[in-house]
């Protein structure tokens, strides 16, 4: 089963630029973790897919078991897993997450 969720997880981070595993959706986020982070990406303009845990607890689980990571959201860029949300605000904060982008060719908006 391990093996089915893990490709599927490879899947959409193989295929998707920004992936970011929440709960809920970018439209309607069901957690304030998930939230924050959907909104970072929303205020640079970042384009990406977002995976609602909620709807598959094997991917719930799953995303959690792939990255040896214990919670949601988790985001993705480029296929390199950058951390949950206190983390990314942290990136955004320092312009840190900004120069990823840049670095690996994801276009955003500079939110000066």
């Amino acid at each position: 089963m391990e093996n089915i969720i893990f490709e599927r997880i490879k899947k959409d981070i193989s295929e998707n630029d920004v992936v970011l595993f929440m709960k809920g959706t970018a439209a309607f986020p069901q957690c304030g973790f998930s939230a924050a982070v959907a909104q970072v990406l929303s205020q640079l303009g970042v384009r990406f897919k977002d995976v609602n845990v909620l709807e598959d607890a094997t991917i719930r689980q799953g995303i959690k078991d792939f990255t040896n990571w214990p919670t949601i959201p988790q985001l993705y860029i480029k296929g390199e897993f950058i951390g949950g949300c206190d983390i990314v605000r942290e990136m955004f904060t320092t312009g840190e997450l900004q120069d990823l982008l840049k670095d690996k060719g994801v276009p955003f908006k500079d939110a000066a």
